[in-house]
C-alpha cells in the first residue's frame, strides 16, 4: 500500500475527530477541558463547513455557511451519513484567539489568522523588533498547534477503547438528532 491510499484510507479519522470536536465544543458551551494541562480552552464552528459523501463519482460535497452557520444544515448532513471534510473554527486559550480552516483529511491548517500580540502604532521598528514580531508569531503558531494535538489525542483516547468509542458515538449520534 503506497502513501496516497493509506492516507486515503485512514481520512476517516480527521473526519471522526472534526465531529467529534463539534460534538464536545457544544455539550459545554464551546467550552473543552483539556485533560493533560486541565485548562479550558474554547472552540466554536462558525462560518463554513464542508461536508462529503461518497468517493469518485458518487462524491457529493455540501457547503454550509453563514454566522456560526446556523450548522443546522450541517447537522441535518451529518443524520443523512455525510462527513466533515473541513471546518473553519474560532479556538480561544488563555487571552488568545485565532480563526483556522482545519481540512480533515490530513489534519492540515488553512487560513490561520494569529491573535495580534501589538497594537500597530505600538510596532517599533529595526531587527530587535522584527526578531521579537517573529518570534511572537511562531509562538502563537505553535500554541495553537499544540491545542488542536492536544485535542487530537483526547479524541483518540476515546476512539482506540471500543466500549469507551461506542457510549461516545451513541451520545454523538443523540446530539445529531438534537
Amino acid at each position: 500500500m503506497d502513501l496516497v491510499d493509506l492516507i486515503k484510507e485512514k481520512r476517516f479519522l480527521g473526519q471522526e475527530f472534526l465531529t467529534w470536536l463539534w460534538f464536545a465544543s457544544e455539550e459545554r458551551g464551546g467550552a473543552i477541558l483539556l485533560e493533560d494541562s486541565q485548562e479550558d480552552v474554547n472552540v466554536v464552528f462558525e462560518k463554513h463547513l464542508l461536508l462529503e459523501s461518497g468517493e469518485g463519482e458518487d462524491l457529493e460535497k455540501v457547503i454550509c455557511q453563514g454566522l456560526r452557520a446556523g450548522l443546522t444544515e450541517a447537522r441535518t448532513g451529518l443524520a443523512l451519513g455525510k462527513k466533515i471534510e473541513q471546518a473553519r473554527l474560532l479556538v480561544a486559550r488563555d487571552t488568545y484567539e485565532w480563526h483556522v480552516t482545519i481540512r480533515a483529511g490530513m489534519l492540515e491548517f488553512r487560513s490561520v489568522r494569529l491573535p495580534k500580540t501589538m497594537n500597530a502604532a505600538e510596532e517599533e521598528e529595526g531587527p530587535d523588533a522584527v526578531a521579537g514580531r517573529i518570534l511572537d508569531r511562531i509562538y502563537l503558531f505553535e500554541l495553537l498547534t499544540r491545542t488542536v494535538d492536544e485535542l487530537f489525542r483526547m479524541f483518540l483516547k476515546r476512539r482506540v477503547r471500543p466500549e469507551d468509542w461506542q457510549n461516545e458515538r451513541e451520545r454523538i449520534a443523540a446530539w445529531i438528532g438534537a
